[in-house]
């Protein structure tokens, strides 16, 4: 009956080996398997086993590709045995090497897939097992050579399903695919948000709170696995960098599609303005776009894909996304350190303005130690460019400062200086959150929230700054209205630019930041130059009208014509010079019309009514103006057309 239980037994053991090997090779490594096993079960009494079975075709016979064993020679009885660590790198460089020379993606077949893996699963126990034995460094060399042929196989692969993860998806059967789904397909499910396609390169848009996942789901999965396996096998770096080089190629197509063209320092300060404005208008969607979506959405994929797996998924994230990253930032630095013409300004702070507003949502992308320094990158950038706002105020100073008097205004109008710096100043208060902010310390640069404007506080580093570019324009003014030779004049061209500038500060926020008190002192220089003006340019005509206390009555009558004689004079030559001049504001027109009426028209009347009265008036008496005459003389002037 022993004898009929081991026959059995070696019968079975034939059966199993068979049944599992897929070559004749496969076959007899399991056989040797059984053989150290159990004693019962050697290669000799299974070979028995196999001829007395007829060695034909029979349930219990042995592959055709293995012949009966020969007895050993003296030789062969002398070599070492052969290990079990032996036999096994033998049959994984057999399995595995079915799959490293394939032609076609391992992938693209889940069970070879899967195969593959749990042969490289058990490559990597055998060589931990080799290296802490540490008894045969030609076998553990052995060994590290074929884990590196099946490192080099699945980098290909990973790089692979991350460039082209529809490679990897089986083609459908002619008769399509049953109606169960597996629990690989419920990935692809359309309830869960995901498709089987590949989520388009990056486009404009205007919602930044969305998320980019460049892999379907299944295909994540997929490089998990792989990317787990190399780093078991101590190739986390390599697969960090495999990874960074698939995805830089989606990342810079992406930017690249946003438009923004590489420029080095040199070419962004060569270009004339008109090129870099452009430039800059399409640099600011793209840094939001790729510093709001793709960045955080490559953030995303990292993380899914080197689960677990730190810190090579911080590693793979901060090589991917470096290249585009310090490209778009470097332009950014360029750009502040360009000239800093005040018609830059605008820009700057949309620049300024973009990078500071997004920097509290990089501190969870570039949270770990290798991504830090390029959050560091963009502090630093926004902190440039606040720098460059600042530097391009003072060079509006320096504008002003340096508008030389050459040329007066005709009539005593609004100096071409007046006009850009009142409009540049009104402009620029529609960011005054931002360079309150920016004047008060780089708060923003710091990724601190904005500070909050008082609306009483012209006290603030923005309202000292402008209060002080509003000190230079008004020294720039009063050089240039010494040019006219003729001091009304003059007096007209500084009461026309204040006017104006407090028209503009008035319906501005610059009013905010002057206050009260500087308002106050403004209109008490435009009363002064009003004044100036009528002293100036009625002087003499006041002179001929004034008589004194006793008025016209103790004077001779030919003393009163000559008086009217003189006035006649003077008024034809205010005509004929103030016609020409100008204030272009209606209300003081009108004011100062009305001021050198109530001067002159009641004077004017008195020496006519003491004339026609007076006895000694001669009988034909000849009256050219009436008073009613200066009234429409006076209100003619100003209007800056010669009469």
């Amino acid at each position: 009956m022993a004898e009929d239980g081991e026959e059995k037994l070696l019968a079975t053991v034939q059966h199993i080996a068979k049944t599992l090997g897929r070559t004749g090779t496969m076959t007899e490594d399991i056989l040797n398997v059984f053989s150290n096993y159990d004693g019962r079960l050697s290669l000799e009494k299974l070979y028995a086993a196999a001829a007395a079975a007829g060695g034909g075709g029979g349930e219990h016979s042995m592959p055709a590709s293995s012949p009966p064993p020969t007895l050993p020679s003296a030789a062969a009885a002398m070599a070492p045995p052969v290990t079990s660590l032996e036999r096994t790198v033998r049959t994984l460089d057999r399995q595995i090497s079915q799959f490293v020379t394939m032609d076609r993606l391992i992938w693209a077949d889940s069970a070879d897939a899967d195969a593959f893996l749990e042969a490289v699963d058990d490559l990597i126990g055998t060589v931990q097992e080799l290296d802490a034995a540490g008894t045969s460094r030609g076998l553990l060399d052995r060994a590290d050579e074929l884990l590196s042929r099946c490192m080099a196989r699945l980098e290909d692969e990973f790089r692979a399903l991350i460039e082209r993860p529809d490679d990897a998806v089986p083609a459908a059967p002619p008769g399509g695919f049953d109606s169960e789904q597996s629990e690989g397909d419920e990935d692809y499910d359309a309830d869960d948000g995901y498709g089987d396609e590949p989520i388009p390169i990056a486009r404009p848009v205007s919602d930044f709170d969305v998320v980019i996942d460049a892999l379907p789901p299944g295909s994540v999965s997929d490089v998990h696995q792989i990317a787990r396996r190399m780093v078991d096998a101590g190739f986390g770096r390599e697969c960090a960098e495999a990874y960074a080089a698939a995805r830089r190629g989606f990342i810079d197509e992406s930017v690249a599609r946003l438009g923004v063209r590489p420029r080095t320092s040199d070419e962004v300060h060569s270009l004339p303005w008109e090129e870099l404005e452009f430039d800059i208008a399409r640099w600011i969607p793209a840094f939001k776009m790729v510093f709001r979506i793709l960045i955080p959405s490559e953030r995303r994929l990292s993380d899914r894909v080197f689960e677990g797996l730190a810190p090579y998924g911080d590693l793979a994230f901060v090589a991917a996304v470096r290249t585009q990253a310090l490209q778009l930032i470097s332009f950014g630095d360029a750009v502040a350190a360009a000239s800093r013409a005040p018609e830059r300004l605008f820009r700057v702070i949309d620049m300024y303005e973009a990078v500071r507003d997004l920097l509290p949502d990089l501190d969870p992308v570039f949270a770990d130690p290798y991504s830090a320094a390029l959050r560091a990158e963009v502090s630093a950038v926004c902190s440039t460019l606040g720098s460059s706002i600042k530097g391009i105020f003072m060079e509006l100073e320096n504008l002003i400062r340096r508008d030389p008097a050459r040329v007066a205004v005709p009539g005593g109008g609004i100096h071409p200086i007046t006009r850009y710096v009142m409009n540049y100043l009104r402009a620029a208060c529609g960011s005054r959150q931002t360079l309150e902010e920016v004047m008060d310390g780089d708060l923003g640069a710091l990724g601190v929230t904005a500070i909050a404007v008082d609306p009483d506080r012209p006290t603030s580093s923005l309202a000292v700054h402008i209060a002080w570019i509003m000190d230079v324009l008004h020294k720039n003014l009063e050089t240039k209205s010494k040019i006219y030779r003729d001091p009304p004049l003059a007096s007209i061209f500084l009461m026309n630019n204040g006017k104006y500038i407090i028209q503009k500060v008035n319906d501005s926020e610059l009013g905010v930041l002057l206050g009260d008190e500087w308002m106050k002192q403004m209109l008490s220089r435009v009363r002064r130059w009003s004044m100036e003006y009528q002293r100036g340019a009625w002087a003499k005509v006041m002179s001929v009208l004034q008589t004194g206390g006793s008025g016209f009555s103790g004077l001779p009558v030919k003393a009163m014509l000559q008086k009217l004689q003189m006035f006649n004079s003077y008024l034809e030559e205010i005509r004929a010079t103030q016609s020409e001049w100008v204030i272009t504001d209606e209300q003081l027109r009108a004011d100062v019309r009305a001021a050198i009426t109530d001067s002159v028209v009641p004077a004017y009347k008195g020496l006519i009514a003491r004339l026609r009265s007076s006895p000694e008036a001669p009988q034909d008496l000849f009256i050219k103006h009436t008073p009613e005459d200066i009234e429409a003389c006076i209100q003619h002037l100003f209007e800056g057309v010669a009469k």
